[in-house]
């Protein structure tokens, strides 16, 4: 039974995002007049979505509690320099709010560099060009050695969105982005599959920037492409996870650890993560840029 019901919990992916395509279409036709063998029919189709969903909310609630505990695997930080945690494991868990699209410990990193500030949330304008973020166009490293399984590259980057307001309407686009499926959630990304099955993606990166191709073996601290601000992103990140198979629909996450990093100004180096509002440093010279 527990074995049906993850497996039920993987797949709710496939089922949520179907339901509520139909939900959103049926309620976007609600003013056409149609016949009533029509309505009927609509209404079915109506009933059946909304069951579903209902379905998705409780293995959402359900699923978590059977998932078997597991440790952090040690990986290579997937940036150079100094950047700032946001949405972190180390502090919540799910770190973004979700357990979906293998999400479950996953971190966003922003540039916060010493010598040239990131522009304050709030103060200017409420959507800003990415070029005034340090972040913008960064060296963005594998974070383990295997195959890329996936390489996209091919969305735009927008502007920020630095305001409340501007957040708001964030969220509206993330809804519709979200009917497209995982891939416009997460922009332009690679994702590479180490020989033990785990799956490193890596999300957010600038247009043109992908320097791998689906089939290509990289190394853990090769370069794949650069910071942008594709897809869901409020400002121009570093979206990093670790899951237990390719497909963002299905996958479930793994908590992982950067290796040899510096939190603040702690004098040493360490295996972690840096928790919401604590800083990472990475020597540059550290990395392996191919």
């Amino acid at each position: 039974m527990k074995r049906l019901a993850l497996a039920a919990y993987r797949i709710r992916g496939l089922l949520y995002l179907p339901a509520v395509i139909v939900l959103v279409a049926i309620a976007l036709t609600s003013g056409i007049s149609f016949g009533d063998g029509v309505r009927q029919l609509r209404s079915l189709v109506a009933l059946c979505a909304i069951v579903v969903f209902a379905i998705t909310l409780v293995l959402a609630l359900v699923g978590p509690r059977l998932l078997p505990t597991l440790d952090a695997k040690t990986v290579t930080s997937p940036v150079r320099g100094r950047w700032q945690a946001l949405n972190s494991p180390a502090s919540n868990v799910p770190s973004h709010g979700i357990r979906m699209y293998g999400q479950t410990y996953a971190i966003d990193l922003i540039a916060d560099p010493l010598d040239r500030p990131r522009p304050v949330f709030g103060e200017g304008s409420a959507m800003r060009h990415p070029n005034d973020y340090p972040a913008f166009g960064e060296p963005v490293f594998a974070m383990i050695d295997g195959v890329v399984v996936r390489a996209s590259g091919w969305r735009r980057d927008h502007r920020s969105r630095s305001t409340l307001l501007a957040v708001l309407y964030l969220m509206v686009e993330g809804a519709v982005r979200e009917l497209g499926g995982p891939g416009f959630i997460l922009g332009n990304h690679v994702i590479i599959r180490a020989a033990d099955g785990t799956h490193a993606a890596i999300a957010h990166l600038q247009r043109h920037s992908v320097s791998v191709r689906v089939g290509e073996t990289v190394a853990a601290g090769q370069q794949i492409g650069r910071c942008g601000n594709s897809g869901n992103s409020s400002e121009p990140h570093v979206h990093a996870q670790l899951m237990d198979r390719r497909s963002l629909l299905t996958a479930q996450g793994i908590p992982m650890a950067f290796a040899d990093i510096v939190i603040d100004d702690s004098p040493e180096r360490i295996d972690g993560l840096p928790k919401n509002g604590e800083h990472l440093t990475v020597a540059v010279r550290d990395s392996r840029v191919r």
